[in-house]
């Protein structure tokens, strides 16, 4: 490691911590440069207390997606505050992380080293920024989709710009029929996502263990109500019908004309080719943090 290098991970580290610079500057060195082991090793030490400005909870920020022809790449970038997610340096930051998360198709191991504009990697870019901001700043999650069979759409809401917001959706569709015949309903149904969100494509797709905590649930509502068991029977299976079709994209209803659903508005699209709905992410911001 060059002595200029050394220099500015110290200096790094002891606007994190708060540390001394020699003791900076060990960790450094038996780290190798690694900021986040040297924390750790501070505090084993004792030296560094756990870092108020890091156990803070981070559920603001951004969503950014980025296109490039048929590949659309998706990032949330959290921050304590909504004033900081609407920062110049922190919109710009959140942009070019999705155009390196479409590059590095999606990988985080390898979206966290790649090197940016600024030629220093995303991890040391990140600190950069923690450092500047005075917040705890988190990469949250990403997401990739390709395809040459498929047709994939991006939508994006309470966006700051474009494909910068709150809200991100990637849909991709398998067909052969061509985009501009389904472009429309490729951005409604991306919105329907946005809006509606679903846990999973179908029944058979939505996880086991979800399902089991919603009978759970059900039956213990249920379990007091003085009712015969076979009554209640009843009543429990249409409670989690329900919650199928409310969490199922293709049962819930088509937000355009709520008397149908959306396997319905699939099946009346003129043309002999079929529609499938092959996978989707929805990032909303900060939830389930």
């Amino acid at each position: 490691m060059s002595s200029n290098n050394l220099l500015e991970k110290v200096k790094q580290l002891r606007e994190i911590t708060g540390v001394g610079f020699k003791d900076c500057k060990n960790a450094i060195s038996e780290t190798k440069g690694d900021i986040e082991k040297s924390i750790e090793l501070l505090r084993k030490k004792g030296i560094a207390k756990a870092n108020k400005r890091m156990t803070r909870v981070a559920s603001e920020g951004l969503v950014s997606i980025y296109e490039e022809g048929n590949k659309f790449s998706m990032i949330e970038i959290n921050s304590e505050t909504d004033f900081v997610a609407k920062n110049d340096e922190f919109i710009k930051f959140s942009e070019e992380l999705a155009i390196i998360t479409l590059k590095e198709n999606g990988k985080m191991e390898k979206i966290m080293s790649s090197e940016m504009k600024n030629k220093k990697k995303v991890e040391d870019s990140l600190i950069d920024l923690i450092s500047k901001i005075g917040e705890k700043i988190t990469i949250r999650r990403c997401a990739f989709i390709e395809g040459d069979t498929n047709i994939n759409f991006s939508y994006t809401h309470s966006s700051i710009k474009k494909n910068v917001g709150k809200l991100g959706v990637l849909l991709s569709l398998a067909t052969t029929k061509p985009k501009n015949e389904i472009l429309e309903f490729g951005k409604q149904l991306a919105m329907q996502v946005a809006a509606s969100s679903p846990l999973s494509i179908d029944r058979n797709d939505l996880d086991q263990n979800i399902l089991k905590k919603e009978k759970e649930i059900i039956d213990e509502e249920l379990k007091n109500s003085g009712k015969d068991s076979k009554i209640t029977d009843k009543i429990a299976l249409g409670k989690l019908n329900k919650f199928i079709s409310e969490n199922t994209l293709l049962n819930q209803e088509w937000i355009m004309e709520p008397k149908k659903k959306v396997k319905d508005i699939i099946n009346e699209i003129p043309g002999k080719e079929k529609i499938e709905i092959k996978k989707f992410f929805r990032f909303k911001v900060g939830e389930g943090v």
